[in-house]
């Protein structure tokens, strides 16, 4: 059996969980309460895009909003693993933006109806190169920034985070077996906000790695 390459996770991971509401200021600027517990969506693998392919905006989506996130690559299979040895499956990370067609989030949240429109459309999932674990000396230290045309509208330290890495992997595994290639987003800090065709997209984490992104006209 060839050796998994964790590298191109984006041609064979089977899934993207996402963390909602993960940073108290992003949740505070969207009038939403701090949760109890890690609040779970999915996008399908078919949201990636890596760089050199254009974001679109979904038909009918008039206010498109970035969500810049760390994501946490899974190594190897785990299920129901306790917080303290879930570190043991991860295989490295990458960064991401979680884009959201905010005008249909809005609309589902109204009428108690999922997010899967809002969150999981083709391109909704830009992502940088991998990063393997070895180069990040410590995931919940890391600066993550997003600029828009130049511009910085995101930028916080993964200390924030209300619920660390080690829980919300431990807490998705005893619900979803997590799997190689598959990849968890950590939640966005506050600065969320509106782009448009032509938007130039920019982020990075530390000094480690950066991505750009344009939106399609």
């Amino acid at each position: 059996m060839k050796p998994i390459q964790l590298s191109k996770f984006v041609e064979f991971g089977r899934k993207i969980i996402c963390v909602g509401r993960n940073y108290g200021e992003h949740a505070a600027e969207l009038g939403n309460a701090i949760p109890e517990k890690p609040l779970l969506f999915l996008k399908p693998p078919s949201a990636y895009i890596t760089e050199g392919t254009q974001i679109k905006i979904p038909t009918g989506c008039s206010s498109l909003h970035h969500e810049i996130e760390l994501g946490v690559v899974i190594a190897s299979k785990c299920s129901q693993v306790r917080a303290e040895d879930v570190m043991e499956h991860v295989g490295g990370y990458v960064l991401a933006l979680d884009m959201t067609a905010r005008d249909f989030q809005d609309e589902a949240k109204k009428k108690s109806q999922p997010w899967t429109l809002a969150k999981g459309f083709d391109t909704s999932c830009p992502v940088s190169g991998f990063i393997p674990k070895e180069k990040v000396i410590d995931p919940h230290n890391l600066e993550i920034w997003c600029k828009v045309n130049g511009v910085l509208k995101q930028k916080d330290l993964t200390d924030k985070m209300i619920f660390n890495i080690p829980t919300l992997l431990s807490y998705i595994s005893t619900y979803f077996t997590l799997e190689a290639g598959d990849v968890v987003l950590t939640g966005t800090p506050s600065g969320v906000g509106p782009v448009k065709p032509g938007d130039v997209l920019e982020g990075g984490i530390s000094n480690i790695v950066t991505m750009q992104f344009t939106v399609g006209k």
